[in-house]
């Protein structure tokens, strides 16, 4: 007899399914059981605002997350960066596999590179983190663009050059990856130029905390050096109290000596959206060994931030 199939809940979109199936396969390999994909429409993938205007924390998680309490789905795959970042009892991220490229790209007309964009060259992101660091870049070397805000998925924004509605526009490289189309990509993000989203690149399989056993399946697929990294990202983004919409860049690397990672480094940017005033800072430490020193390693560089008087710059404080 063959085993009842586990049912893993995902949004529609075509970026969403393209992880999905990824991990799929992935948990098909290590349980042995089939995979169903469950479609589950949420409120982010209906609404037309601005991901600012709704306020981005959770909008592409909260159905996902009533699907899994209401036993519908066995298990969700999130893309790390939607996930808000208080976690409830109810739920737990039982794996976060390798880290996709968290960089940022730029895909733009006539193959061009960011450094290449002529005089009043628009833009488009639905980021205010993207929008506050590219800006600031362009004030520092002198450069002259407009970012222009705008909505949808990848097709449809990179869809916005190929029509000669925006000269470029800014996407998460991983994302580009999981579809198949990162030859549209005409430029890499330096992260010294911009700073990703907390937990970009990276995503997270969450299931019912009551389920010992797909818990303890699902953790083979599990990469400690990516959860720390995130976790560290993650911990500095909740103790601005920021919510996944705010102007808010981090990136934990490991810096290695030859083989042997030695230690992490966290840098974190918050900014004004019209790139004015930026506040970055770094701090670097031994690798997590634990939960809580990933968290301590985010809150440290946080009050850092603070001191430096980051929390004047995400507009409105998240709830």
């Amino acid at each position: 007899m063959t085993e009842k199939a586990l049912r893993l809940g995902t949004r529609r979109s075509k970026l969403a399914m393209a992880q999905s199936g990824q991990v799929a396969e992935a948990v098909s390999q290590v349980t042995g059981r089939p995979v169903e994909l469950v479609e589950i429409t949420t409120y982010g993938d209906v609404s037309r605002e601005h991901l600012a205007q709704i306020g981005g924390t959770g909008v592409f998680v909260a159905a996902l997350r009533e699907a899994l309490a209401r036993g519908e789905v066995d298990f969700a795959v999130h893309s790390l960066k939607d996930l808000p970042t208080t976690q409830p009892d109810e739920l737990v991220v039982a794996a976060i596999p390798v880290r996709e490229d968290p960089r940022d790209v730029v895909v733009a007309r006539d193959a061009l590179k960011l450094t290449d964009l002529p005089r009043g060259a628009r833009i488009g992101t639905g980021s205010p983190r993207r929008m506050a660091q590219l800006n600031a870049y362009a004030r520092s070397h002198g450069m002259d663009f407009e970012t222009v805000p705008i909505r949808g998925n990848v097709d449809t924004r990179i869809g916005y050059v190929a029509k000669g509605d925006l000269d470029a526009v800014v996407l998460a490289a991983a994302g580009l990856n999981r579809v198949g189309r990162s030859e549209d990509v005409t430029d890499f993000l330096s992260v010294d130029t911009v700073l990703p989203a907390p937990g970009q690149g990276a995503l997270a399989i969450e299931c019912t905390a009551d389920n010992a056993a797909l818990i303890a399946e699902l953790a083979e697929l599990d990469d400690p050096l990516t959860r720390a990294a995130v976790t560290a990202e993650r911990s500095l983004l909740a103790a601005l109290e920021a919510g996944c919409s705010a102007p808010v860049g981090a990136l934990a690397d490991l810096l290695a000596d030859g083989q042997i990672v030695k230690e992490m480094r966290l840098r974190g940017v918050v900014g004004t959206t019209d790139g004015s005033t930026l506040v970055q800072l770094s701090t670097t430490g031994p690798v997590p060994e634990t939960h809580e020193a990933a968290m301590a390693l985010g809150r440290e560089l946080a009050t850092g931030m603070l001191a430096q008087g980051a929390a004047g710059l995400m507009g409105e404080r998240a709830q």
